[in-house]
Formats: structure tokens, sequence, C-alpha cells
């Protein structure tokens, strides 16, 4: 049998396992793809005129020869049927001529023959295409098994050391367990922290956001310093009680990139449990803080907020607004999930936070519409009367809805209420009013609890010092 010599065969298949972290049967097999992409190139060189299409060159094959005391290179084979007459020669032969050597052969049955082309006809231009198949064929065996090895982690915590920086992406080597080499994955700047110091051969703990599974360019794992899901993990990974499923981390609401440079990264993080001698709130931050300060110091000093969930939306609300000290929670408007907060004057700017921050992310971890209101100038009758019109308003739409349904008989999914704004009186510090949308990151089943839903809401933040002004006119 014919064979094109490859000197030190075995030794090349070896360098590139190792350079690669691959198999060295994935290596072989990528090797083999390459070689008969080479011949295919070859062959339609030397056969200008003839057609070829893409199924052409499937019944060819590439055999290595990897003998460590002989020849080491490679064969092409080809396997055909026989015919009583050849029409495609690359795909048949004549039952005279194989039963010169087989005399049972019968038509239909199929042979494998040797058609290796002398090494000098291979040419050049065929020995480039199998170096730029190869190359390519590598890129996709390794990101088959990165695939196969990450898939199953997504939201899981690694470990990850800075590479190098690229654009505004940093380029970091994650490993999927202890022994295993590491990959590349890419931190967008999205996902980075603004106190994070990013550095030749600095670790972090990362969470794995995505893999990749495209054959685009660059890093196909995508890690997130930024995700809610980092909270949770580093959480469970310091308390016991929550890896005993004791605990339990009902909803979290992250802002790790906050709109102004002025407002540090900050979280609100809601645990219960279902065993009464057990605080979950005490068990999360751990004795003098020391569990909770494990989770800091690795998000780089951010805020962390641990309060108790509750099934009863006002104390969960105000809860939620910890450290201010709450008066009163309304539930204005339970259908729209509207609440009001009485405070103290002097926690209004507590309950509010620096740029409204503490606010919005209490109603982005309830999931309810939350309006600030000072306790001393709350005005109840006149909030009763609004709420009053309000729910007639919407009362007289979905009669007017369903008498419109009747008399047209149209059959269709039930239409939800129309719900009319409140008018207010009041205006935010910068006299126009701030609308928040957001959605907490629910981590349980919150039927355990008899809880909601929680869906994205607005917030608004009211001045009590412009409605002075207001009243005085």
């Amino acid at each position: 049998m014919s064979l094109v010599n490859l000197p030190n065969l075995e030794e090349l298949i070896d360098h590139i396992s190792r350079e690669r972290n691959l198999p060295k049967h994935a290596v072989e097999n990528a090797l083999r793809e390459a070689l008969l992409k080479g011949y295919e190139r070859y062959r339609r060189t030397q056969q200008m005129g003839d057609h070829f299409d893409e199924t052409y060159f499937e019944n060819f094959d590439i055999e290595l020869d990897i003998d460590e005391y002989g020849e080491q290179g490679f064969r092409v084979l080809a396997t055909k049927t026989i015919v009583e007459e050849v029409t495609s020669p690359d795909h048949q032969i004549a039952l005279e001529e194989v039963r010169e050597v087989a005399p049972e052969a019968q038509v239909g049955d199929t042979v494998v023959l040797d058609v290796t082309p002398d090494q000098r006809e291979f040419g050049r231009m065929a020995a480039i295409q199998t170096k730029q198949v190869l190359a390519q064929k590598l890129r996709d065996q390794q990101r088959k098994l990165v695939q196969e090895e990450f898939q199953d982690l997504e939201g899981s915590v690694l470990s990850a050391r800075v590479l190098r920086f690229e654009r505004q992406s940093v380029i970091m080597a994650v490993s999927s367990g202890v022994g295993q080499p590491e990959v590349e994955a890419e931190l967008l700047k999205r996902d980075q922290l603004p106190n994070d110091n990013y550095r030749a051969n600095a670790t972090f703990r990362v969470a794995l956001k995505r893999v990749s599974e495209g054959s685009h360019r660059g890093p196909q794992l995508l890690v997130s310093r930024a995700d809610a899901g980092l909270v949770v993990e580093l959480f469970s990974n310091e308390v016991p009680e929550i890896e005993d499923e004791i605990v339990r981390i009902v909803a979290v609401a992250r802002e790790a990139n906050p709109p102004s440079r002025s407002v540090g990264p900050r979280t609100k993080i809601a645990v219960d449990t279902l065993e009464r001698d057990v605080d979950p709130v005490g068990a999360c931050i751990g004795a003098r803080g020391s569990r909770i300060q494990v989770v800091v110091n690795e998000l780089r000093g951010e805020k962390i907020d641990v309060i108790r969930w509750s099934p009863d939306p006002s104390t969960y609300i105000a809860n939620a607004l910890s450290p201010a000290r709450v008066d009163e929670v309304r539930l204005v408007h339970p259908d729209e999930r509207q609440a009001h907060v009485l405070v103290p004057e002097d926690q209004l700017s507590l309950a509010i936070g620096k740029e409204g921050q503490n606010v919005r992310l209490a109603a982005r971890l309830t999931g309810w519409k939350i309006d600030i209101k000072d306790s001393a100038k709350y005005d109840y009758a006149e909030e009763d009367r609004k709420i009053a019109d309000f729910r007639s308003v919407r009362e007289a739409a979905a009669v007017e809805v369903e008498e419109d349904e009747e008399d047209f008989e149209l059959e269709q999914e039930p239409v939800a209420p129309i719900s009319t704004p409140v008018a207010s009186t009041e205006t935010v510090l910068d006299d126009s009013p701030v609308v928040l949308e957001a959605e907490a990151e629910t981590f349980v089943d919150e039927d355990d609890f008899d809880s909601d839903e929680f869906d994205s809401e607005e917030v608004d933040l009211e001045s009590e010092k412009e409605k002075d002004l207001k009243s005085a006119e």
C-alpha cells in the first residue's frame, strides 16, 4: 500500500495535544479531516474540468500510520461499490476487476481501495489547504470540548485569573475544577465592578454567565462580576445554613454599576427560614459580621443589606427599606402593587437613599411601587379620596368593557383593568418625576412562602420640600 510520508507524525500529534489541551484522539480526528480536505484540493487541481459537488468525496477516508518503529504518514482510502458497468470511477469498480482477486464478490458489495497519490503530486496548494483546515478543526475541537465541560456549570462561581486586556474587556483564565486545564473567558465592561483593580495575574471570583456555542472568534465563556447570582453563590459558600437549606435566599436586588459615580455598588438580599429557632439574617451576617465581611471583601467593599423576607407585603416593604425606620406602610392599590411608606422627617433621606438608590433597590426586591411620604405631613383624608376616585374609575372602565363585550358578542381573552395614575401634588428634588422599573432576582419557589410573583414595578420619589412650597401657593 502507498504511503505519504510524514516524519515525526507521532511527535507532532503529542505536541499539538499538549499545546492545545486536547486529547490525542481529538487531534488525530482533526488531522484526518484536514488531510482529506487537502486531498480534495489535490483532486480538484488535477481535474479542473470535472464537477465535484459537496458529497462527492464522502466515500473517501484518511488512515494515519503511526508506527513507532517504522515509517509514519497517511493513506487515502476509497470505499467503492461493485457494479457491472462503471459510470463513476471514484465511487464504483467493475465486478470483473474485483473477481480477479476475490472470486466470491457480488454486485452491490463494497470494497476499500488504496488511492493514495504520489507524495510529489500532492502539491503545495494541497499542503496549504491541509494546514489551514487543521488549524480550524483544532479550534472547533477545542470549542466542542469547552462546551461539553462548562455547559452544566452556567450560573456557578469559578476562580478566575487575569490574563490580558482587549479593548474594554478583561480576558481571564478559568478552570472547571482542580487539575483541569485553564480556558479563556471574557469579562465585558458592563459585567465589571467599579471598585475592582484588574491587573495581570490578579485573581477574582466570577459567575459563569454564558457558554457560547457559536464559532465566532474570541473566548467562548462569558463571566460576570456584576451578576446577582454571584452574591447568592458567595453567601451559599460562606453560610452553611444556606447550603443545608435551613436558610433560603428568596430574592436579590443588586446595583453593581450605579448610574452615577457618586453612588457606590449596593445589594439587598431577602432571606427566610422555616425553622423557628433560626435567625436567617444573623446566620448570613455571622458572629461580629464575620460571614458577610468575607462576601463584602470579595466584592471590593460593596454595601450589602440582608433583610428578613415576610409573606406580609407591609412588613416586607418596611424591612426592605432598611436601615431607614418606617412608621407605617399603606397598601393603597394592592392590585397595582402600589404602597405609601410613611417615615419620620429625619428618616426621609435615609429611606430614599443617595440619588434614590435605597428605595430603588427596595422596590426591585419587593416588586412594589413605593412612594415615600413624611408621616407628619401625610393627609389621610386626601389620600383616601384619591384611592376611592381611582377605584371608581377602574370599576367604571371594567363595567364599560363588559358591556362592550356583550353588545358585540365577542369571545376573547379577559381584559385587564384600566389603571389611572393618582395625581401627585409633589415633585422630586430636581422638579421632575422619577420612574424606575426593575425586577428582583428570585432564587426559590415563592409558593413555599405563599408569596406573589415579583413583577417589574415603578417607584415615585417625592420631595417634601416641594410639597410645602406648593401648599403655600
